[in-house]
C-alpha cells in the first residue's frame, strides 16, 4: 500500500503535459593549433637563477638558525658560513643586482646579530672558554696565610721537582687562593684536568729540548692547556700565547696558524725558553722575561744591580702582571705536586689526545675527510686547530690528525678521488632510499656530472653500491670561518690583509674586486680569521727573535735577537752585582 500510494499522487493527475524545448544544435569551435613555448629571455633565466639561489641560501641560514636555536654553535656557524659562501661563490655579481645584495646584507646582519647575542654570553659561535687561573686571580687582592706557607715551606723538603723551589709570602698567597677559594679551585682543578689531553706530549717534547718538565705549568697562567687561547687585543694565541709576530718557527699564513698545533708550538716554546734561560742564566728570570720581555728584564737588571726575580719584585721594577706571573706558577707546581695537601683530592685527568696524522702535499676539504672516515667535522677541526679554513694548504705539506684508528679507511677511500679535486668532491655514502637524482639535488650538481663522475649511466641503480663521489663545483670564497669586516678610517686592502694573514688577492677575490688597494671607511669586506676567539690577559708582551735563535744546533745560534726602537744592543751591565746579567743580550719587545 505505501509503494502504491507513492506511486500513485493525485496532485499529479491532473498536471499539463509539456513538450520540451527544441534546440539549436551546438557549434563546435576550432581547436586552437598548438604553439611551440617561447624560449625564457636572459632576464627571465637570471631571475629564476637568482631565486635558486636564494632559496638555497634561506635553507643553509635556516639550518644554522636551527642549530643555533639548539645551542649547537660550532654547527650554527658553519651553515652560516655556507649561506654566506653560496652567495659568494655563485658567480653573481652580487652587488649589480638589487635584490641579490639586499638578501646578502639581510643574512649577514641577521647572522652578525645573532653572534652578538652570543657574545652576551660566551665567545659567540665558538662555546665558552673558561677563564684561566691567572686570569681569576688577576683582580683579587688577598694575603698570605702563615699556615700555608709554612706547610709549604716545611713539604718542600720532599717535593720532587726539576725546577728550583720557594715558597715565600708571595707564593703562599696564591697557593692560599687556589686552595681555599672555589674560583681559584675549580679554575686551577679543571687546568690540570685538561693537562691529561697534552701531558705526555708536552713531557716528551721538554725530554728531547732538554729542559725542565716542570715547565708545563707556564700552560696554566697562559692559556689553562686550552690550545685555542686568542688574546683579542693582541692577538697572541695558543696553549702558550706567541704573538703573530716574530719567528718562533712557527709558520702563520692564510691557511695555517701553527701557534694554534699543541704539539709545534710546544717545542717552539721549549726552544725559547731554553734560549731565554741561556740568555738570562736564572729560571726565574727566564720566566719573567717570557711574560714581559728579555729586553726588560735586563733593564732591569741594570737599573737595580741584582739579576735576581725577587729582588726586582721588592723594588717595585717589575709591572704587577710580571710580579704574579712567576709566584702563580711556582703556586701551581707546589700544588700539582701535592694535591691531596691542598684539598685536590678530585682531578680526573682528560683522556689524551690520541691521533692518527697523514702528511697530505695536496689540498683536502675537512668535510671530505669527515665524510671518509665518518667522523664529525668537528672532531677534525679540533683535532687540527691549527688549520684557519675548511681546507689543508694547497701549496705546503700539512699534518692532518685524525681519530686515531681511521688513516688506513682514509687512504683508502680518498685514492678515488682526484688529487686536484681533493678541496671540492664529497664522499656519500648510499642508503636505500638514495638515487643519483636525490644525491646530485642534496650536493646542488647535475645528474650528468654525478654519474659521469662514478661511471654509471644517468639512469643506473644505485643497489650494491655502498658510496659515490660528488663533483662538487669549486668554490670561489673560502669555506669557513668567514666574518665581515667593517673597514675604517687609514685601511687599505693591504693592511687588512696583513691584520688578517691572507693575501691581497685572496681578498680581492673574497670581494670580488678587481684590483687597487683603496676601501672606504665602512665598506664592508669578506675576509678569513683563525676559528678560536677568547680572551687572554691584554698585557702580556713577547720577545721577538729569529729562528736561529730557537734552534741551537744553528750556525747563527749564538747571534742576538732583533731589535727595536729603545732596545739598544749595548746595554750590557757591568757591576759585580749583576751575577748573570751578562748573559742577557736584548730582544725587542711587542706589547700585547
Amino acid at each position: 500500500m505505501a509503494l502504491l500510494l507513492v506511486g500513485c499522487d493525485p496532485s499529479q493527475k491532473n498536471s499539463p503535459q509539456i513538450a520540451p524545448q527544441a534546440t539549436a544544435p551546438e557549434v563546435k569551435e576550432a581547436l586552437p593549433q598548438p604553439q611551440q613555448p617561447a624560449a625564457p629571455s636572459a632576464q627571465a633565466l637570471h631571475q629564476q637563477q637568482i631565486q635558486q639561489l636564494i632559496e638555497r641560501v634561506n635553507k643553509a641560514y635556516a639550518a644554522g638558525d636551527a642549530a643555533y636555536r639548539r645551542g649547537r654553535l660550532i654547527e650554527a656557524k658553519a651553515e652560516f658560513d655556507s649561506a654566506v659562501d653560496i652567495m659568494l661563490s655563485s658567480g653573481i655579481d652580487i652587488n649589480s643586482d638589487p635584490v641579490l645584495k639586499d638578501q646578502f646584507d639581510r643574512i649577514v646582519d641577521q647572522v652578525n646579530a645573532l653572534e652578538m647575542e652570543a657574545l652576551k654570553v660566551g665567545n659567540g659561535f665558538v662555546p665558552k672558554v673558561e677563564a684561566t687561573p691567572a686570569e681569576a686571580a688577576s683582580d683579587i687582592t688577598f694575603e698570605a696565610n702563615p699556615d700555608i706557607q709554612a706547610k709549604a715551606k716545611a713539604e718542600l723538603a720532599t717535593t720532587k721537582s726539576d725546577l728550583p723551589l720557594m715558597v715565600n709570602e708571595y707564593v703562599a698567597s696564591f697557593i692560599n687562593f687556589f686552595a681555599n677559594s672555589q674560583r681559584g679551585h675549580n679554575t686551577l682543578l679543571h687546568s690540570f684536568q685538561r693537562a691529561g689531553r697534552y701531558r705526555n706530549m708536552i713531557q716528551r717534547v721538554m725530554a728531547e729540548e732538554g729542559v725542565p718538565q716542570d715547565l708545563i705549568y707556564l700552560a696554566v697562567a697562559e692559556s689553562g692547556f686550552q690550545p685555542r687561547a686568542v688574546n683579542g687585543k693582541s692577538g697572541a694565541g695558543g696553549m702558550w700565547q706567541f704573538m703573530p709576530r716574530g719567528d718562533y718557527g712557527l709558520r702563520r699564513n692564510g691557511y695555517v696558524d701553527e701557534r694554534f698545533d699543541p704539539e709545534k708550538s710546544t717545542r717552539a716554546y721549549a726552544r725559547y725558553m731554553k734560549y731565554l734561560y741561556g740568555q738570562l742564566g736564572d729560571w726565574y728570570l727566564a720566566m719573567g722575561a717570557y711574560d714581559w720581555g728579555a729586553g726588560n728584564i735586563q733593564r732591569a737588571v741594570q737599573k737595580t744591580g741584582y739579576a735576581d726575580f725577587w729582588e726586582l719584585y721588592k723594588r717595585h721594577n717589575l709591572p704587577g702582571e710580571t710580579q704574579n706571573y712567576v709566584p702563580e706558577i711556582l703556586a701551581a707546581i707546589i700544588i700539582a705536586n701535592n694535591p691531596h695537601q691542598y684539598g685536590f683530592d678530585e682531578i680526573t685527568l682528560d683522556p689524551p689526545v690520541l691521533t692518527d696524522t697523514v702528511t697530505l702535499n695536496y689540498s683536502a676539504d675537512l668535510r671530505l675527510v669527515s665524510d671518509l672516515i665518518n667522523a664529525p667535522v668537528d672532531e677534525i677541526m679540533a683535532l687540527n686547530p691549527s688549520l684557519l679554513r675548511m681546507t689543508t694548504p694547497p701549496d705546503a705539506a700539512f699534518d692532518l690528525h685524525l681519530p686515531a684508528g681511521t688513516s688506513g679507511l682514509f687512504q683508502q677511500r680518498i685514492a678515488a678521488i682526484p688529487d686536484s679535486k681533493r678541496d671540492q668532491w664529497r664522499y656519500h655514502r648510499v642508503t636505500a632510499d638514495d638515487t643519483l637524482e636525490t644525491i646530485a639535488h642534496t650536493y646542488h650538481v647535475s645528474i650528468s656530472e654525478l654519474a659521469e663522475a662514478n661511471q654509471l649511466t644517468q639512469g643506473e641503480s644505485l643497489s650494491g653500491i655502498e658510496a659515490v663521489v660528488v663533483p662538487v663545483a669549486p668554490a670561489a670564497a673560502p669555506a669557513a670561518h668567514t666574518v665581515t669586516y667593517t673597514a675604517r678610517r687609514g685601511d687599505t686592502l693591504v693592511s687588512i690583509a696583513d691584520r688578517f694573514g691572507v693575501s691581497l688577492d685572496q681578498l680581492r677575490r673574497w670581494n670580488k674586486i678587481p684590483s687597487g688597494t683603496r676601501v672606504t671607511p665602512g665598506q664592508r669586506l669578506h675576509v678569513a680569521e683563525p676559528v678560536a676567539a677568547r680572551s687572554t690577559r691584554a698585557h702580556r708582551r713577547r720577545t721577538t727573535i729569529t729562528a736561529e735563535d730557537l734552534h741551537p744546533h744553528s750556525n747563527h745560534a749564538g747571534k742576538s735577537s732583533s731589535h727595536s726602537a729603545g732596545d739598544s744592543p749595548s746595554h750590557t751591565a757591568s757591576s759585580s752585582k749583576t751575577k748573570h746579567a751578562t748573559h742577557a743580550k736584548n730582544s725587542s719587545k711587542k706589547q700585547k
